[in-house]
């Protein structure tokens, strides 16, 4: 009988031990869950206008391209560029991004002039360089959207 009323009381102490403990952990678990999704929603814009981004500049690969053919590529880069300074975690990512943006929408080609068949050799030439020079800007550009994107897919996974 003695033996009995000390043990009951030592194994609901324990029991409540093992509970509490166990409670905690779980507490824990869900709050560190909470703060992870809270997290991943940060990097839903930026990974959207990086996938818009990156299909525009695909619309355009080996292609010469005019002022108002980067319209969307330039909306784009503004956005990015607005939240770049507010996501700590891949701002100079993001950074390089709007950097090649800027570079890439630099490069358009002049109209062209009403006498498009008769264009001197050296201004085609000209042109040449400066479609090369476009193609080597998105080509920047390209990988640095692909560099931001695995960046926050390395953050969503961590």
């Amino acid at each position: 009988m003695m033996t009995s009323t000390f043990l009951v009381p030592t194994a609901t102490a324990i029991l409540g031990a093992l509970t509490y403990r166990h409670h905690r952990q779980v507490f824990a678990w869900t709050r560190k869950m909470r703060r992870k999704d809270e997290t991943n929603t940060d990097y839903d814009k930026p990974s959207a206008w990086l996938a818009d981004l990156y299909k525009a500049q695909c619309r355009l690969a080996q292609k010469s391209c005019r002022a108002e053919d980067f319209e969307e590529i330039s909306q784009i880069g503004t956005m990015i560029r607005g939240i770049a300074d507010h996501i700590e975690a891949i701002r100079p990512e993001l950074t390089k991004v709007v950097e090649h943006v800027t570079k890439y929408v630099a490069t358009y080609l002049p109209k062209p002039g009403p006498a498009v068949r008769g264009v001197p050799l050296p201004e085609h030439r000209a042109l040449l360089v400066k479609a090369m020079r476009q193609e080597a800007a998105r080509d920047e550009l390209e990988h640095a959207i692909l560099a931001a994107e695995q960046r926050i897919k390395d953050l969503l996974h961590s």
